[in-house]
């Protein structure tokens, strides 16, 4: 799976649109399942960063719009390829960016900068990311979709499905492990397990084990009382998917979420590499220069609240199903869209509340349903409308968040607005103002 490839041809200066088939979403499931390298003091700051700020949510080259092997050319907003091209060239910045609108079949593909300094190659809808927190959601449409099917109950405790955790968090229910009310400590901020990636950032952990990490530890509140964006909730939900079917999460993900919506090149890998071509992910420190941080840390230890690698394309296919309420009945349903006061980790534009492994962002144009995620060399935004018809994704090449840079986290979630702006217009993306 993993493999060298040469750097590809500079990109035509202008977005394009792209012809995908339709995506398939069954309105009900059909039956029941059965039951690095580089210095060691940078590498001491790149984990910093993953423990205080990526998992507490999980030299620049000149734009280039459209073209790379994705498809004909289109029209765009030029106000949000400059919006996009001023971010990449702010102090800070972050080397690459890609943000993809995709309606009725055809996308706008906004682009800037290099998805790999040094080569001039922009970055592609079929580029190789960390998707960072946005996994959160995934691991959210395994579990709603296993709440459909009756395997799982959004009441079902940790009790009942996981008697090995702590007597003190067996009341904890699915529920409010999927809406972040579940009062989990978070194992990412377990002295333990800092210094443990600390020593090793490629350490293969057992993913299964790491809320052993916070075992000892009492519970930050009532359940369903806050709430706490807790890294630890989705290791809770994933393992009680397992639970309840006697299947690895893994393979959950594959035949509930990867298959039906044909994502292809979407995966949960246990270590740090990436499938080629990938978007470079870079550490942004002036006046240091950039530097390459995108196979510096392995993805056991985030697993299903972070590990998942996807693409553009793919997670715009994700986020337009997850949104639209992929496999779910109405009463399901009308749970993953009940939301409690709530923002992501980072922030995404506009006002954000907290539903079941899903959050509402309410612009100035209107709401989308979907999810956000950093991780060193990696910021995410992808969500979709309510039909599931219309998707956004925005994708940087840098950690973007309150902690690192939280002036350009404010422009971010300006510019992440106008492209929820332009997604909910009435014209589709690739049709002319």
């Amino acid at each position: 799976m993993l493999g060298l490839a040469g750097a590809d041809a500079t990109a035509p200066p202008d977005a394009h649109r792209l012809e995908e088939a339709p995506v398939s979403v069954p309105s009900r499931p059909d039956a029941p399942l059965p039951r690095p390298r580089g210095r060691s003091g940078r590498r001491g700051a790149v984990v910093a960063a993953l423990t205080a700020a990526s998992l507490a949510g999980l030299m620049s080259g000149p734009a280039h719009a459209g073209g790379g092997g994705d498809g004909p050319h289109g029209p765009v907003d030029p106000e949000l390829r400059r919006g996009l091209q001023a971010l990449v060239d702010t102090p800070g910045g972050p080397p690459g960016a890609i943000a993809v609108l995709t309606a009725g079949g055809r996308s706008e593909v906004y682009r800037a900068g290099t998805s790999q300094l040094g080569t001039g190659r922009p970055p592609r809808t079929t580029d190789h990311m960390r998707i960072a927190s946005t996994a959160k959601a995934f691991s959210g449409s395994v579990a709603l979709q296993l709440a459909e099917r009756g395997a799982l109950g959004l009441d079902d405790t940790l009790g009942r499905r996981l008697p090995r955790l702590p007597a003190a968090w067996h009341r904890v229910t699915l529920r409010q492990l999927l809406n972040h009310t579940s009062g989990l400590p978070d194992y990412t901020e377990a002295p333990a397990f800092i210094a443990e990636l600390t020593a090793d950032p490629r350490r293969r952990f057992d993913s299964r084990r790491l809320l052993d990490y916070v075992a000892g530890d009492p519970l930050r509140f009532e359940p369903g009382s806050a709430y706490r964006y807790s890294n630890s909730d989705n290791i809770a939900v994933a393992l009680m998917a397992e639970a309840a079917t006697g299947r690895r999460y893994e393979q959950l993900l594959a035949e509930l979420v990867y298959r039906p919506l044909g994502l292809g090149d979407t995966s949960l890998p246990q270590g740090y590499r990436l499938p080629e071509p990938y978007l470079h992910g870079y550490v942004v420190d002036p006046p240091n220069a950039p530097e390459d941080v995108s196979t510096v840390l392995g993805a056991s230890g985030v697993w299903a609240s972070g590990g998942i690698v996807s693409t553009p394309r793919d997670l715009g296919a994700f986020i337009r199903g997850y949104a639209g309420g992929l496999g779910l009945g109405p009463e399901v349903r009308r749970q993953q869209l009940s939301f409690v006061e709530g923002s992501s980790e980072p922030a995404g534009p506009g006002r954000n509340r907290a539903g079941l492994a899903v959050f509402s962002y309410t612009t100035r144009c209107g709401t989308v349903y979907g999810h956000t995620g950093n991780f060193p060399g990696y910021t995410q935004f992808a969500a979709g409308t309510k039909d599931g018809k219309r998707s956004l994704t925005v994708s940087l090449a840098s950690q973007v968040n309150s902690s690192t840079n939280p002036r350009l986290l404010a422009r971010l979630r300006e510019l992440q607005e106008g492209f929820v702006c332009r997604l909910l217009d009435r014209r589709k993306p690739g049709t002319a103002h």
